[in-house]
């Protein structure tokens, strides 16, 4: 006997109510239960042990073809990517509208296409006139580009089954195919998910490496169904401000390669450039020293990046509200360091407005930016500019103390290799005590003490 049973999924977080209602009861979004295709259920249960197909074993080290890696052309992609597109694999982009998730990929297309390899980029939002246009004017109008506008997975496949597997199959985007198997309309739950694991499907059976682009929700997730994200091999996350010029690829998930790498990219007029050393991008400006400035080695993957922390105290009159504005980093991490700089150093920040700001429209998330932080606001606090040579890394504990992070000697290395000449950390940086040097580099951890502990 069968049973079928009504299940409503939300569009916007992907959760099942078994009920409609007006409000998800996970995202709390209004009106976005749509009803899914109805779910089978068997009241008997099935013995699944007999009647398959056999499956074969192989052993781990059993002789195969290798993977050769395949170069997007563009090095910051592949710098991303953990060094090229993977044959087979499937990558999944998401990013804010206009950020330029588009005109990445029809670079690369383009790359791949000039270099003798097929290339195919299908659009299921705009017309082939329009992504032409945009070719035009990144001067892309003659790459071999192989373009299309569909919609209908089973057109794409039909299609591509009857030509040879292309080097790149782009998909732009995921929440604008649909499946006729499957009943909604495009971008419901159910369509991304079938939609995806066609072309998935497809991908891993003839060696084409996929790229799929997927919108976000306005907290900047990837919409649809969570399970997408597990079905790929590749998630990215294309990010940065549109009144800014950078914009940052960085790897959330990835099968073939490390985690949290990014590359740099920056708008110009003919499109994405490379940033080659993003470090000169995100320090540009700094003649003179100021009051409220402190340099800031960051690590992105195996990257280190050096941004410019800059703070602003502002000293009211008694009785009135202080504010708190933070761009670039955690407000509530921003609140425990003021609470140990008031509890531990003795320094008062109660009655002064805080305002801290990371250079460039960068977004930090490493604690080791605890300290550069804390000799930001100290400095704007007395007024007196850092030293212009120096860099600040470090974790602040709620004790007080500066604890080691990760990857230091990296930090270092780069703070070198761009004219820094002193700097500040906790007590186990390479090459040890007070006034040591590494890679050309003063090292002076009791200093670091001294300010922190008030003086």
């Amino acid at each position: 006997m069968v049973k079928t049973k009504r299940r409503y999924i939300c569009q916007a977080c992907g959760s099942v109510a078994h009920r409609w209602q007006g409000q998800c009861a996970d995202c709390s979004e209004w009106n976005t239960l749509a009803e899914d295709a109805p779910a089978t259920v068997f009241s008997a249960k099935h013995d699944l042990s007999a009647g398959g197909r056999a499956i074969r074993f192989e052993a781990l080290d059993a002789p195969g073809e290798l993977l050769v890696r395949q170069s997007t052309g563009l090095a910051e992609f592949d710098r991303a990517l953990g060094g090229g597109l993977v044959p087979g694999s499937a990558v999944l982009m998401g990013g804010d509208p206009g950020i330029g998730k588009s005109t990445l990929l029809l670079q690369a297309a383009a790359a791949l296409a000039l270099r003798g390899q097929a290339a195919v980029y299908i659009s299921g939002e705009e017309a082939a006139g329009q992504v032409r246009l945009r070719a035009d004017r990144l001067g892309l109008g003659k790459a071999p580009i192989l373009l299309a506008a569909a919609t209908s997975v089973r057109d794409i496949l039909t299609t591509l089954a009857g030509m040879p597997p292309p080097a790149l199959l782009v998909i732009d985007s995921i929440q604008t195919m649909h499946s006729d198997q499957i009943e909604g309309a495009p971008g419901t739950v159910s369509q991304v998910r079938a939609s995806a694991f066609e072309l998935i499907r497809y991908a891993k059976e003839s060696g084409t490496a996929l790229v799929l682009v997927g919108h976000v929700t306005k907290d900047g997730s990837i919409a649809g169904p969570r399970v997408l994200e597990h079905m790929v091999d590749v998630v990215m996350s294309f990010e940065g401000e549109r009144s800014h010029q950078y914009r940052i690829l960085r790897s959330i998930k990835n099968r073939f390669g490390p985690v949290d790498e990014i590359g740099v990219f920056a708008m110009e007029g003919a499109g994405l450039a490379e940033v080659g050393n993003p470090s000169l991008l995100f320090l540009s400006g700094r003649e003179q020293p100021v009051p409220g400035s402190a340099v800031f080695p960051a690590i992105e993957g195996t990257r280190p990046v050096l941004v410019e922390i800059q703070a602003l105290i502002v000293r009211l009159a008694s009785g009135a509200t202080p504010r708190r504005a933070v761009v670039g980093w955690d407000s509530g991490r921003l609140a425990m360091l003021l609470a140990v700089l008031e509890a531990r150093c003795g320094l008062n920040f109660s009655s002064a407005e805080v305002y801290l700001n990371v250079a460039g429209g960068y977004r930090l998330v490493d604690p080791a930016a605890d300290l550069a932080v804390a000799a930001a606001l100290i400095s704007a606090l007395a007024d007196k500019p850092l030293a212009a040579d120096g860099v600040w890394f470090g974790e602040v504990s709620l004790a007080g103390e500066i604890r080691p992070v990760a990857h230091g000697a990296i930090r270092l290395r780069e703070a070198a290799k761009l004219g820094f000449a002193s700097a500040f950390g906790p007590a186990d940086l390479p090459g040890g005590a007070k006034g040591s040097r590494y890679a050309g580099l003063t090292l002076l951890p009791n200093l670091v003490d001294r300010i922190m502990g008030g003086t």
